[in-house]
């Protein structure tokens, strides 16, 4: 029986000990882990918690992050509850792994700390890794701060080994602005988290010598196309039980989340989309420039995989100008938010065709600040005014030296 832990009711942690936390209070049976900035932490302080007798499970040191994977792999076939924690290049080496545990139907949970992906190296923040993790078949939740870090570490436990799902999730935070930044965080009592978490009950264990089951079975031309058919079609039809996990656990606590959130979307004639951090500056930027008069909203998804198209599309139906915000490099094309959210606007907008543009920002940690904001809203809100782009579709913003943008 592991020791209690006092929790006040609120208190100051940043987003590795808020996720290291929840870790906790869900009672895992093993964590695998390899350290790598800034993601250590979260592995670290849950060593910590076993070492200390605040937990009964294992915590399994291994020797790269792809064993560390393996490892969790293993450990959930065998029928336990399981998670781990990485990033960037960490999270690139675990990627061959990953497609086996969502092609195993192993609902694990992975903590991606996001961080930009090497060459050159650099420890600090962009969506690289998170991009990286798109088509891997695993649900992929995004949080913007240390209290939605703990809370959606709770809910992936329930989303992930809900009967209906059986996927694993990723739970995404931003590296150091927030996983390193100390905020107000009210945790639910360790009783109460583990009540909403619930006993975890295996399916398919391979511990379970009366039921014997093969897992890393080879398919070939046979049967490989309809296992990965009905991995994305549970993908996709998972949303509705997000979606449920979510509504049971504003009841809880009063915090409510949904799968697109908007702010000041309902008369907004130009809007940003963003993921992360950058959305809570965002939201702050949009109130300067409606005090400047420019109508400008704020949409965000809190689901990148399974991606909620619809529910995108609804909230962007009545804009005239959008702006996708994407922190990762693309590499020769154009950002994954500018191809998605701009497909799934167009596919449903009828006769309203609002005008989209795409910014690169914030590669390798580079701030981005309200200028840089208040700039991305001026320029929509002239593209509004002549409907049609006043600039290239494709800028990199907050970049030095010569301008970079692309038609």
């Amino acid at each position: 029986m592991a020791t209690k832990y006092e929790l006040l009711k609120t208190e100051v942690w940043d987003g590795n000990m808020a996720a290291s936390h929840a870790l906790r209070q869900a009672q895992i049976d093993v964590v695998a882990a390899y350290p790598i900035t800034p993601s250590t932490p979260i592995v670290q302080n849950y060593g910590k918690f076993v070492s200390d007798g605040y937990v009964d499970g294992e915590f399994v040191m291994v020797e790269s992050e792809h064993a560390a994977m393996s490892a969790c792999v293993g450990a959930g076939a065998a029928g336990g509850r399981v998670a781990t924690a990485t990033s960037s290049q960490g999270f690139a080496l675990m990627v061959e792994v990953l497609y086996q545990a969502s092609g195993m139907r192993i609902p694990l949970v992975l903590n991606l700390v996001n961080r930009a992906l090497a060459a050159p190296l650099n420890v600090n923040g962009d969506h690289s890794d998170m991009y990286l993790s798109r088509d891997t078949g695993w649900v992929n939740l995004c949080t913007y701060n240390p209290q939605e870090a703990y809370d959606f570490n709770l809910m992936a436990f329930r989303i992930a080994e809900d009967m209906r799902v059986r996927i694993p999730v990723i739970v995404n935070q931003d590296g150091f602005i927030c996983s390193h930044t100390a905020q107000n965080v009210q945790p639910l009592s360790d009783d109460e988290a583990y009540k909403f978490v619930g006993e975890y009950k295996p399916k398919n264990a391979m511990l379970d010598f009366s039921k014997p089951v093969t897992y890393g079975a080879q398919t070939e031309e046979d049967w490989h196309f309809e296992h990965k058919a009905q991995l994305h079609h549970d993908l996709m039809q998972s949303a509705s039980v997000i979606e449920e996990v979510f509504a049971e656990f504003a009841k809880l606590t009063g915090r409510k989340y949904s799968l697109v959130e908007t702010y000041d979307m309902e008369d907004a004639e130009v809007a940003i989309v963003a993921l992360g951090t950058t959305v809570e500056t965002a939201r702050v930027v949009a109130k300067d420039a409606r005090a400047a008069g420019i109508k400008a909203g704020v949409v965000s998804m809190r689901s990148l995989r399974p991606f909620p198209y619809a529910l995108l599309a609804d909230a962007l139906k009545n804009t005239k100008a959008i702006a996708m915000l994407d922190r990762s490099s693309p590499a020769g094309a154009m950002g994954m938010l500018f191809n998605e959210v701009g497909v799934a606007v167009l596919q449903a907008s009828g006769s309203n065709k609002p005008i989209l543009s795409n910014y690169i920002y914030g590669l390798g940690g580079r701030d981005m600040t309200r200028e840089n904001i208040m700039e991305i809203y001026k320029e929509l809100d002239a593209n509004a005014k002549a409907l049609k782009l006043t600039h290239p579709t494709q800028q990199f913003i907050g970049l030095r030296g010569k301008k970079m943008a692309f038609n």
